[in-house]
């Protein structure tokens, strides 16, 4: 029985805490955030990153806490001359704003050996990956990944994707939507925040967001909208579920990739949409509390058990 779970993606250096000329630097991205929340959460599943690495001090100390907190790389391939992206996180009380440098990151390269991706993903219960994952690759690369999604998931693989539209990483919105349209033929379960979906389509509402991802096939659903409810399409079968309310939310950086961390985490363990959803909101209401994308496990096992 597959037990593994992997997340694709790029795990960028995160500079936070700005205090005067003094930052904390850790490690974050979408999906890596969302992967350390189901490391937290699923106990008994083996966990990998599979992106691409440099062969530069930070990516091997990258690569070392990673191996700390029990969470492999598989076969992903180790770049010469390579080095990770780096981002840092300004905030104006707890909303948040990014700086990046990563156009020449190794992570873009994580599709650059077809074989070494296919052996990462193999053994799967779950793949998870997202918008950034594909507006990171040239065309050619999110087709080679997209083949290799689309070959375990013929072998019982579970598939999770986030859109996560981040216009600045597309040269247009259509080019984006196509993407997103090819990714969403190997999808099993979207998870997209509304906010990102009407600015890419004009979504008039959730509702109008869960339909169309309904037409694309997708049989499970979650649109996140921030502090208000979830909407949750099961095989079209709708219901909303509130938000935890925060009245002193510290820093928001991470709290919908822990959303989904916790969303599926629970759906592994066989909890229902509706439960899975409640949890994954006191898992975002914990983070948004700790300044950073990762918040210490023990606080999100805490909110999940709750």
């Amino acid at each position: 029985m597959a037990e593994g779970i992997a997340a694709i993606g790029e795990c960028m250096l995160e500079l936070s805490g700005q205090s005067g000329a003094n930052w904390r630097m850790g490690y974050a991205g979408d999906t890596f955030n969302t992967l350390w929340a189901m490391r937290a959460l699923s106990p008994g599943h083996h966990v990998d990153y599979v992106s691409a690495f440099g062969d530069d001090p930070f990516s091997q100390a990258q690569i070392a806490f990673f191996r700390e907190h029990h969470i492999g790389i598989a076969q992903s391939p180790i770049i010469d001359g390579a080095k990770p992206g780096l981002y840092a996180i300004t905030l104006t009380g707890a909303e948040r704003s990014f700086t990046y440098w990563r156009s020449e990151a190794a992570a873009r390269q994580l599709a650059s050996d077809p074989t070494k991706l296919a052996k990462s993903l193999e053994n799967r219960a779950l793949v998870y990956f997202s918008g950034i994952t594909l507006a990171i690759l040239s065309k050619e690369a999110r087709r080679t990944l997209l083949a290799a999604i689309a070959a375990e998931r013929a072998k019982g693989c579970h598939v999770a994707f986030d859109p996560n539209y981040r216009p600045r990483l597309w040269p247009d919105a259509g080019a984006a939507r196509d993407a997103v349209a090819e990714a969403l033929e190997v999808t099993d379960i979207a998870l997209p925040t509304f906010p990102d979906e009407e600015m890419l389509y004009g979504d008039a509402s959730p509702e109008a967001t869960a339909k169309r991802l309904e037409h694309a096939g997708v049989a499970e659903i979650v649109v996140k909208n921030g502090d208000q409810p979830a909407l949750i399409s099961h095989y079209e079968k709708l219901e909303t579920v509130p938000a935890t309310h925060v009245s002193d939310p510290l820093d928001t950086t991470g709290a919908g990739d822990s959303f989904n961390g916790a969303y599926l985490s629970a759906r592994l363990l066989g909890i229902p949409p509706v439960e899975a959803v409640k949890r994954a909101h006191r898992v975002a209401g914990a983070v948004v509390r700790v300044r950073g994308a990762l918040a210490p496990f023990d606080l999100l096992r805490l909110a999940f058990d709750r």
